[in-house]
């Protein structure tokens, strides 16, 4: 017997109607909508409100050009290198403690018991917020860019571990059992069949995280962890938004700069 060819239209209307389970998924999600709707509160701003918007946006488009350009401490360009410094030598360190911890959460290189002891202790480093370390670490070594180092490096920890974690288990074993076939030592398995295939994954999470890093120092220095976070919101609380303008100017110039090294960095990774 010849096969019966269906054209595509008659194929699509022989398919299963799932317009029923997409129509109770809609609803579903329009009721949370709603349901968490309810708990927003709006207050009437009333002429402040406009007011502080307006000159919000005026100071943005009017940054003061002083400590724009200013080279000193109180300068944007020098808070703005603290916070460059700070993000990355917090993913730097994070990283050296992170390998090890990696190779220790690996349940292809250690055994499975103390593989789960070392995921669990990432895990744990991951569910505190970064905002309470750095009032932890402040605490601990007072206000300064150090605590916003310490901040940074713990926090780099628990996401770089898990993510080097993931990247060591899917290591190829072929390339290995290769190696060893062809009589190579332990360290030549390391060097070349383990590095050269977690050396472009390393590298990319790592350029990943010291983009967050970034961004995660501006917040940080608001509770006084260094950084610019902390002028920018003296100069919020005192309404001098001018200064502000000036400073997320700065800030905005910067992420674009480390943006773009950043993804010519992973491209150039990528291509080998």
């Amino acid at each position: 017997m010849s096969e019966i060819r269906l054209t595509p239209a008659e194929q699509l209307s022989k398919e299963p109607r799932k317009w029923i389970a997409t129509l109770i998924v809609a609803l579903v999600c329009v009721v949370l909508a709603a349901w968490s709707g309810s708990a927003l509160e709006s207050n009437s701003t009333g002429g402040s409100g406009l007011s502080v918007a307006r000159g919000i946006i005026l100071g943005i488009l009017h940054p003061t050009t002083d400590i724009l350009f200013t080279l000193g401490k109180n300068g944007v360009p020098y808070l703005l290198l603290e916070t460059m410094c700070i993000a990355f030598l917090g993913t730097l360190v994070g990283a050296v403690i992170s390998i090890p911890l990696a190779f220790l959460g690996a349940g292809n290189i250690v055994p499975k018991p103390v593989a789960l002891v070392f995921r669990v202790a990432v895990m744990a480093i991951r569910t505190i917020p970064s905002f309470v370390y750095g009032l932890m670490f402040i605490m601990v070594t007072g206000p300064g860019a150090f605590a916003g180092l310490l901040t940074m490096s713990v926090c780099s920890i628990g996401m770089l571990s898990k993510m080097f974690i993931e990247t060591i288990e899917d290591l190829d074993r072929g390339i290995l059992e290769s190696l060893s076939a062809a009589g190579c030592t332990t360290f030549d398995k390391i060097r070349y069949g383990i590095i050269p295939q977690l050396m472009p994954s390393f590298a990319s999470t790592l350029i990943y995280r010291f983009d967050m890093n970034l961004r995660d120092a501006t917040v940080l220095g608001i509770v006084g962890a260094g950084g610019i976070g902390a002028p920018l919101i003296f100069a919020m609380n005192s309404y001098r938004w001018n200064d502000v303008g000036a400073i997320l100017l700065g800030l905005v110039v910067l992420v674009l700069i480390v943006e773009w090294f950043s993804s010519k960095l992973r491209n150039a990774l990528m291509r080998g």
